[in-house]
């Protein structure tokens, strides 16, 4: 799917409807742009994005737990 909206002077852009349904963006809502390492700008809904984040959050947590408990470890020989 390809869309092309023109932006406004005003730097506005209708989101395309097809966007809108896949992404389930309704009025009021916000979107999150943000760029990839890559150079890509991804949209997302706020929520979703958050969510996102809350996941990548419990994987450095769940990382730090591990990590900690290696350098215990490791203490413990010593």
């Amino acid at each position: 799917m390809i869309n092309v909206p023109i932006v406004t002077q005003k730097y506005q852009a209708t989101i395309p409807k097809e966007v809108r349904k896949k992404l389930k963006i309704k009025p009021g809502d916000k979107i999150v742009f943000f760029e990839e390492p890559s150079g890509k700008f991804v949209v997302m809904k706020e929520e979703d994005f958050i969510k996102e984040i809350a996941g990548l959050c419990e994987d450095i947590e769940e990382t730090v737990k591990e990590s900690r408990k290696g350098f215990a470890r490791a203490e413990k020989k010593d």
